[in-house]
């Protein structure tokens, strides 16, 4: 039963199947087998492949995506029993979003179910994130993490409004800051400040790990 529902949930992301992804996290909720084991050595191991072969180029970011829906609605179908079991170990908090005046969600969205993926405890605060959600966010989770991203030059700058935001508030100094998105750079990290720059989702949990190792 075990190897057959981990094989099944590992194929699902691997052939890129949400409908099948979500029928088998359903069976493991109905037949109260361990939903931590279900994500980690189900779907976990799955999502780690499918980020590798996109890594090597083997596939490409549509297959990615869909892998990561995959991911995403199964998580949600599994989490909700976590509760009544133990508890899966939480690398650090994170909060992950796209800065104000950007709807850009993809890449994000994919960095946010790596990270989750790979044992971070990630709140997601969508697109367009308004400076003041960032800060209130952070003041409530108190994250290790606050992942910010930006699709559009034109919205780079709210990166560094956020940074000088926690400085106000006396955060900054708590947490970690990691930018990312196509016009980013690490020249640019460096000039806001931020702690780190991340090209892309296998590489921000890599990042994201070194940071909280220091």
């Amino acid at each position: 039963m075990a190897e057959n529902v981990l094989k099944r949930l590992k194929e699902a992301v691997l052939n890129y199947d949400v409908e099948g992804a979500v029928a088998v996290a359903k069976e493991v909720i109905e037949t109260g087998f361990d939903p931590l084991i279900a994500i980690e050595q189900g779907l976990g191991e799955g999502l780690s492949i499918v980020g590798a072969k996109f890594e090597a180029e083997e596939i490409f970011l549509p297959e990615l995506m869909i892998a990561a829906q995959a991911m995403k609605e199964s998580l949600a179908t599994l989490e909700p029993a976590l509760a009544k079991g133990k508890s899966r170990k939480v690398l650090g908090k994170v909060i992950i979003g796209t800065v104000e005046g950007d709807i850009h969600d993809i890449g994000k969205s994919i960095v946010a179910t790596m990270l989750t993926v790979n044992g971070f405890e990630v709140h997601d605060l969508g697109c367009d994130t308004p400076t003041s959600k960032f800060v209130e966010k952070a003041k409530e989770v108190k994250p290790d993490i606050i992942g910010m991203s930006a699709l559009l030059t034109t919205t780079m700058v709210k990166m560094a409004e956020v940074i000088n935001a926690l400085k106000k508030v006396g955060l900054r100094g708590q947490v970690k800051v990691i930018v990312g998105g196509a016009p980013v750079s690490a020249a640019w990290a460096e000039e806001i400040e931020a702690d780190a720059y991340a090209e892309d989702a296998m590489a921000c949990v890599d990042v994201a790990k070194k940071l909280l190792s220091k």
